[in-house]
């Protein structure tokens, strides 16, 4: 019998510790919603308010990894032990316990103990940990005109939360039915001259609520919200066309660009056909006098004529030519003009 006894008492605990892990344990037990990133609270019930009060001796308790405890929060004789400073606080007015910045690992089991001498008292609270939702959109899916009325199908998402739910209803209270649904999506069908009873969609978890409210567009008419994707498609199609037509205007600027001009080949200077006159000076030796002879020697006087350089190209003064022989008798300088004599007749 010892030896059953003991083994009974192992499976007993065995169950305690499974018991644990799915929240099974004895006493009274609760779960308590919480927001991720803010503040949450973890309250007792009035009895446990009462009993603490009275023997001043209670703990709170945080499950970790099996079969471990966390001793968060020690209360004895009106003194308070705070274990994890910073994270969380103890309200010592109602006894409760606040988790500062919550987090998805603090989505675990709590215990509130009471010591009543030789007994104990055990609240367990389950927290879970929620996201906000995000503001919901309303998509339109479809939109018809058919056996005189509006249909459109509509669908209700939000882009953040968790377990998140849908509902739809409407502003007015007599026309309900014409919105109602419980799912992200609505079918909705209306007389086309009906367009002023909008329809709400609620987006919901246990910690927030969301609502949007859609307006049934005009039969004959782009339905709100039906634009968006149709846009979308134009500037699929529409930007390609633009950057190809301005890579052509650029290729074509590029090609049609003047490329400067050579510089013009230096010409040849074209001969001047102007004819000069130039004169010379000469020295001439002094000769014995002759005895003159009756009749003069006819002369003729002949103009050398030279053709000069282009009028725009800058000429030099003509150089004296140099005279061979014997050297002058005077260095005066005479001019003369060049003369050819005549053979008389």
């Amino acid at each position: 019998m010892g030896c059953s006894a003991l083994l009974l008492l192992l499976l007993l605990r065995l169950l305690l510790a499974l018991g644990a892990v799915w929240g099974m344990h004895p006493g009274e037990s609760e779960t308590v919603p919480g927001t991720l990133g803010k503040a949450t609270i973890l309250r007792i019930p009035p009895r446990l308010r009462e009993l603490t009060a009275e023997f001043r001796e209670s703990s709170w308790k945080r499950w970790g990894s099996f079969p471990k405890k966390q001793v968060l929060v020690k209360y004895s004789g009106g003194n308070c032990t705070n274990h994890f400073q910073g994270q969380i606080r103890f309200h010592r007015a109602d006894f409760s316990l606040e988790i500062l910045n919550t987090s998805r690992r603090d989505g675990q089991l709590y215990e509130y103990v009471v010591s009543k001498g030789p007994e104990e008292e055990v609240q367990q609270i389950r927290l879970q940990v929620y996201e906000p939702v995000s503001h919901p959109s309303i998509r339109i899916l479809s939109w018809e005109l058919a056996n005189g009325s509006c249909t459109v199908a509509l669908n209700c998402t939000a882009e953040r939360g968790d377990e998140v739910s849908y509902s739809w209803g409407s502003q007015d209270s007599g026309v309900s039915g014409l919105c109602s649904g419980n799912s992200s999506f609505l079918h909705l069908s209306y007389p086309p001259w009906d367009t002023d009873t909008p329809c709400v969609c609620t987006a919901s978890n246990p910690v927030s609520s969301r609502a949007v409210a859609f307006h049934p567009p005009e039969c004959g008419h782009e339905p709100r919200g039906g634009a968006r994707p149709r846009m979308e498609l134009l500037v699929l199609l529409v930007v390609p066309v633009v950057i190809i037509i301005i890579i052509i205007i650029v290729l074509f600027g590029v090609f049609r660009t003047p490329r400067p001009a050579a510089p013009p080949a230096e010409q040849e200077p074209s001969p001047d056909r102007a004819e000069h006159t130039i004169y010379s000076q000469v020295q001439r030796a002094r000769k014995p006098k002759e005895p003159p002879s009756p009749d003069p020697p006819s002369c003729t006087t002949i103009y050398a004529a030279a053709t000069g350089p282009p009028g725009r190209a800058p000429r030099d003064p003509p150089e004296p030519p140099t005279l061979q022989g014997p050297p002058p008798l005077s260095q005066e300088p005479t001019t003369v003009y060049v003369g050819v004599m005549m053979p008389r007749p």
